[in-house]
């Protein structure tokens, strides 16, 4: 009997293989991606350790010298300066205080001393220690009232002042707090004294510390 093509290929062994399988990678176990076989798990891989910037240290120290450290010299400097700033101010108005409590004193010593004979020339002097509105209205008092009072009663009047001390104190305008001591002598009676406390205000002209204003407290 001849034996066909189909015949031969059914006697063919069902488990052999093909030169399909032998040649599809597929069908190697090796390459099944469930077999596991010849892979190398992900977690199974060496871990590298991170190794320092050997730049680091350099980097650092760069930034502290180009940044940090002239910030830091620019707050100093500033602070140095503030320092100064207030120090010197601080001797400014310590030096307009002095001037004005002398100035204070000496003129209230010398607007509240006179003599019968010697009031114009000793009231005319106090004048010039004054200016503005209290120049004028002590004028028109020296002039009108204490002049020829002094002059008529033989008053003579002295001054001293125990203490004063600076309220404030700015480059033009300057309050001084004065006590008085005065004692006064009308004729021949007995000299009779009285105390009190002057409010003195000055203002700078020129070079020169004037009062503008003198209140009784």
């Amino acid at each position: 009997m001849q034996r066909t093509f189909s015949d031969v290929l059914a006697d063919q062994p069902s488990d052999a293989t093909t030169t399909d399988d032998r040649d599809d990678p597929t069908a190697s176990d090796d390459h099944h991606p469930e077999s596991g076989v010849g892979q190398t798990p992900e977690f199974a891989q060496p871990r590298q350790e991170l190794e320092p910037d050997p730049r680091q240290p350099g980097l650092l120290k760069r930034i502290a010298v180009y940044g940090v450290l002239p910030g830091l010299v620019m707050t100093l400097a500033v602070g140095a300066g503030v320092l100064k700033w207030r120090a010197e101010t601080q001797s400014a108005d310590q030096t307009v205080a002095t001037e004005s409590v002398r100035v204070a004193t000496e003129a209230t010593t010398a607007i509240l001393s006179y003599g019968p004979d010697t009031v114009e020339r000793d009231l005319g002097a106090a004048r010039s220690r004054l200016t503005g509105g209290f120049l004028d209205a002590c004028t028109s008092l020296t002039h009108d009232v204490v002049i020829p009072g002094a002059k008529e009663k033989k008053i003579t009047a002295t001054a001293r002042v125990p203490a004063a001390a600076s309220v404030t104190a700015g480059r033009d305008h300057a309050v001084v707090l004065v006590f008085v001591d005065q004692t006064t002598t009308v004729g021949a009676d007995p000299p009779t004294d009285t105390s009190s406390c002057v409010r003195v205000t000055l203002d700078k002209r020129g070079d020169h510390w004037l009062i503008s204003a003198f209140d009784p407290i």
